[in-house]
């Protein structure tokens, strides 16, 4: 991979968003933009490869956002509905192709299983998406394009899942656990993404405290969390937490 590498967040909300459906607290009431929150989403980009990291339910209003216009392929964390379920929007980059679509072998038979459609070849295929599942053995490096992605072993509670690798930068959401096959394949990594949800503990998500230590453990030079729920708003999680670790925000980009 030569040069640097774009980092956009298209969303850092978990599964509900942020405002809440009719929730009046104060996070969701916030009138700074930064506590208004899509689906956790990334988008990683070269100046030749552009690669999503899940497609979640507002895909297709945070690319347009982003002024995103090209897409080259897609990586799968996992298939639960708020990682998926935005999926078909994808079709306005399969005119004259077929996109791959990675994960984990379980992760890509449930999103086959919910888009059957998508990935069957058809002659006319119009306003169908143009799928190919392409599963990946965990810490095996493989190259998408320009960019070299390594799939970081995780778990969603009881569900295996990935993170990814990017060179010294990694993404990791939706996580309870990093087993040590995937602490060995962050070593080294220099900005992380981690999934925090809120303050309190959760059974499949870690706390803000616990993604501190994880960062501190690795040594990392900076942290931004992600997928955060409505408990508390922007500001209050930079004041507890920096400098090392960030609420990462919709849009934020980072060159790394």
């Amino acid at each position: 991979m030569d040069g640097k590498m774009k980092v956009t967040f298209l969303g850092t909300g978990t599964s509900h968003g942020i405002p809440v459906i009719a929730c009046k607290c104060p996070v969701c009431t916030s009138s700074d933009p930064r506590d208004r929150r899509y689906r956790s989403s990334l988008l990683v980009e070269t100046e030749n490869t552009s690669i999503a990291i899940d497609t979640g339910y507002e895909f297709r209003l945070s690319m347009i956002r982003a002024g995103a216009t090209k897409l080259d392929a897609i990586l799968y964390t996992h298939s639960h509905s708020d990682h998926l379920m935005g999926l078909d929007d994808v079709r306005v980059f399969t005119k004259d192709r077929v996109l791959p679509v990675y994960g984990n072998s379980g992760t890509l038979e449930d999103v086959v299983s919910k888009f059957p459609y998508a990935f069957r070849r058809v002659e006319c295929p119009k306003g169908i998406p143009q799928l190919e599942a392409h599963p990946l053995e965990p810490c095996v490096e493989v190259m998408i394009g320009d960019i070299p992605v390594i799939p970081v072993p995780l778990m969603h509670y009881r569900l295996p899942i990935y993170g990814y690798r990017f060179g010294d930068f990694a993404y990791l959401t939706d996580v309870s656990h990093i087993p040590q096959a995937g602490m060995d394949v962050l070593k080294g990594v220099r900005i992380l993404v981690l999934g925090a949800l809120r303050e309190r503990p959760h059974i499949a998500h870690l706390s803000f405290g616990e993604a501190t230590d994880i960062a501190r453990k690795l040594g990392v030079e900076k942290c931004y969390f992600t997928h955060i729920n409505h408990e508390t708003g922007y500001n209050e999680i930079n004041r507890r937490y920096e400098p090392l670790c960030s609420s990462a925000y919709d849009n934020m980009v980072l060159e790394v």
